[in-house]
């Protein structure tokens, strides 16, 4: 496990820091240097891969970086969801845990939640309460 901590705290540095507005300002300024430079060098096959070979080697290496931030966003966010759901009265823990089911079970569910929400919504049979159990 700590062996992963030092990727993981370098992928956080590096999204926080790429994210902000000055990283953007310069990537544009990096842009408009290459344009720019483009009649001196007479727009040759050089200038253009120097371009593309930079471009393609960042967005292949921050896609892992934004990939390993996303994920840990959403697995945290997950367990704080999974902990609303278990210390709320009426909730229902069948939905603990949700990420990990199948694919067909999560539709049971979703179909489950939305036919409680047009009931809800019609002031059909059921309507009167605000939950419903979730089971399929």
């Amino acid at each position: 496990m700590k062996r992963h901590v030092w990727y993981s705290r370098f992928a956080k540095s590096v999204s926080r820091v790429c994210g902000r507005p000055i990283v953007f300002v310069l990537a544009l300024a990096t842009i408009a240097a290459w344009l720019i430079t483009g009649p001196i060098f007479d727009f040759s096959d050089t200038w253009q891969l120097i371009i593309n070979t930079a471009t393609t080697i960042i967005t292949f290496l921050m896609v892992f970086v934004i990939q390993s931030t996303q994920n840990r966003d959403t697995e945290a966010i997950q367990v704080k969801l999974d902990e609303l759901i278990r210390a709320t009265r009426g909730a229902h823990n069948a939905l603990l845990d949700l990420e990990e089911m199948e694919e067909a079970e999560l539709d049971a569910f979703r179909a489950r939640y939305e036919a409680l929400a047009r009931a809800a919504r019609s002031g059909g049979a059921g309507s009167e309460t605000v939950t419903g159990s979730p089971e399929p």
